[in-house]
């Protein structure tokens, strides 16, 4: 899809901000919010690395922070051969903060594979608990 397309590209971009000393393990993300606005995130680590920031956090918090609450989709872009999907602890933050959007994973080598907040975190604990 073209909208993905530039949903990549932006992720891919987010990327190349990383701060990441330790692992050199660059991620960037980028959200589409409802609005048609693409928020990107990077990841941000530091000497603790427990405190480190995933790009998919990064990239919705922000978004949230400037007001947005509605979202179409997340993309991630890594260098690596095997794609590589959120964290659990961003599987978490998107389900929360994003509900069921789509997932687009990518590298470097115009490798997508599109997954869905379910299926990347079946069984969700989420408000409806509480």
């Amino acid at each position: 899809m073209p909208d993905d397309n530039a949903l990549i590209a932006a992720a891919r971009a987010a990327r190349e901000k990383s701060v990441s000393p330790y692992s050199n393990f660059k991620v960037g993300a980028a959200l589409r919010a409802k609005s048609g606005k693409i928020y990107q995130g990077c990841n941000i680590e530091n000497a603790t690395l427990g405190l480190t920031l995933c790009a998919e956090r990064v990239a919705i918090f922000k978004a949230i922070s400037e007001g947005e609450r509605e979202f179409e989709a997340i993309a991630v872009s890594c260098d690596t051969d095997t794609l590589t999907p959120p964290c659990g602890p961003c599987r978490q933050i998107i389900w929360e903060f994003c509900g069921e959007i789509p997932v687009i994973l990518s590298n470097l080598n115009n490798k997508v594979e599109h997954e869905t907040a379910r299926t990347l975190l079946p069984r969700p604990f989420d408000r409806s608990f509480l």
